[in-house]
């Protein structure tokens, strides 16, 4: 018998990343419900499946495994879409580990407790229960186990992890796992890489190489295209600003909190050094951007040797002259307040829920203002109409008119472009075997899987929701 995968959720779409390894049977394995015997069944990522709002209707409905059987969940990083279900995890019966870096998991409190904010009030205008509240967040943490990048960490007895840096935000992680004894002839590596960072990052360090493995789950969010070159991003983000200054306008930027709000900061802070932006109000208007800033910055030992640097050298590359941080909801209001040119940062990074939408709504009427989309923006979201060019938009019931200027920096995105996700997979050494590429909609997917095919003479596919791909191992 051989290990197999499941991809529960996260193919065919963006989000929902939650994927079920099951290792092969052996004496010391357990039973399921019904009798049946079981090899070790090990959870990577549990996240929530996003569109139109935060939580889509088939997050309610039962996990298609038995919660009793799993051995251990393991979370790549922190963003909702691959934790926003664990929560609903350990409410249904889940009592097992779960392993992530230490940063993760500090970050992930921060998600899924504010996430437990927005599917309250989605649930009461929809008349329903909420997928889950504040007493199941904190019933999560108990269970939540930190390890280190780069230690083997055995997991049962025929599993062990190994942790390598994804560079996509703080602390994300590609998760390798080895089944069975490491170095055996029998024994074979998985690689699930989460989400793959867009390196050389303003921040973060770059994305480790693929190695030795035998098989790789990898994310394709932009499989099918490319982000701006680092020099016309930085530019691009420079023009914007001074256009909508002299125009005395309005710069709202939805901002995920976590990395694309730090990176915009310290991008911000560079600008400002160097005198290529006018001095204007920037306001931080997030609760839990704010306290992800904190968490970044004293986590400086996972920057990489420019910003460290940079630090070395004593600039606070979050401050500068004329930054707020807004936490309170009388702070969020008093932000319309300030009259002539200024910068407004806030969640969500899709316009999906949060401070933003006020800001848009109102800002979006006036032509002198700007709406500035600084990444991947899911179908069905206000974002991503914002970037298909609606000239009419309802936001809490009501019509706004689309007058502002609509400007989109796709360079500042978190992950790899189609250019850059070929060139990780060639650092896979002759071993691999097959690639799984998932976490992206059917044409980016699709369209990724090819070029490996095509230029790399592999065998990549995009696997089906729910179907058990056995890896061959043993053969």
């Amino acid at each position: 018998m051989n290990p197999k995968i499941t991809f529960c959720t996260g193919v065919g779409t963006v989000t929902g990343a939650n994927f079920l390894l099951e290792t092969p049977v052996n004496n010391k394995d357990n039973s399921d419900t019904n009798g049946g015997k079981i090899g070790t069944r090990i959870l990577i990522d549990c996240g929530l499946v996003q569109g139109e709002k935060v939580a889509n209707d088939e997050n309610r409905e039962l996990f298609q495994y038995d919660l009793s059987t799993i051995k251990a969940l393991i979370i790549t990083h922190a963003h909702l879409d691959h934790v926003g279900r664990i929560p609903k995890l350990v409410k249904d019966g889940y009592k097992g580990p779960i392993y992530s870096t230490q940063e993760t998991r500090a970050l992930a409190e921060l998600v899924l407790n504010d996430a437990a904010k927005i599917l309250d009030m989605e649930a009461r205008r929809d008349g329903l229960l909420p997928i889950y509240e504040a007493s199941d967040v904190a019933k999560v943490f108990p269970l939540w186990q930190t390890i280190p990048y780069h230690e083997v960490t055995k997991i049962a007895d025929d599993v062990s992890i190994f942790l390598k840096d994804a560079g996509h935000i703080l602390g994300s992680s590609m998760v390798e796992i080895t089944v069975g004894t490491a170095g055996a002839d029998t024994s074979k590596k998985i690689l699930f890489t989460g989400d793959l960072g867009n390196s050389p990052a303003p921040l973060l360090r770059d994305t480790e190489p693929v190695g030795d493995v035998d098989y790789m789950v990898m994310e394709s969010v932009y499989g099918d295209r490319n982000h701006e070159e680092r020099d016309t991003r930085d530019q691009k983000l420079c023009d914007i600003i001074n256009e909508t200054s002299k125009r005395g306008g309005t710069l709202v930027i939805p901002s995920f909190a976590i990395d694309r709000t730090q990176v915009i900061l310290y991008e911000l802070n560079n600008l400002v050094e160097q005198k290529k932006i006018s001095s204007i109000p920037v306001f931080v208007d997030s609760p839990m951007a704010t306290e992800a800033t904190r968490i970044y910055a004293y986590s400086t030992e996972l920057f990489n040797e420019k910003v460290r640097a940079q630090m070395a050298r004593g600039d606070d590359v979050f401050s500068f002259p004329r930054l707020q941080f807004t936490t309170s909801p009388d702070q969020s209001r008093g932000i319309d307040h300030v009259h002539g040119a200024k910068i407004i940062m806030a969640g969500s990074g899709m316009s999906m829920g949060g401070r933003v939408l006020g800001h848009e709504e109102e800002y979006l009427p006036d032509p002198k203002n700007t709406i500035l989309l600084v990444g991947y923006q899911s179908p069905g979201s206000f974002g991503r109409q914002l970037s298909d060019g609606v000239k009419k938009i309802v936001m809490h019931d009501r019509t706004v008119s689309v007058r502002a200027q609509i400007e989109t920096i796709y360079g500042y995105s978190a992950h790899k472009d189609g250019d850059h996700l070929v060139d990780f997979v060639n650092t896979a050494t002759k071993r691999l075997k097959e690639v799984f590429v998932v976490m992206g909609e059917p044409k980016s997917s699709m369209h990724l899987a090819q070029r490996i095919n095509d230029e790399l003479g592999g065998n990549a596919i995009v696997p089906e929701r729910l179907k058990v791909y056995d890896l061959g191992i043993g053969q």
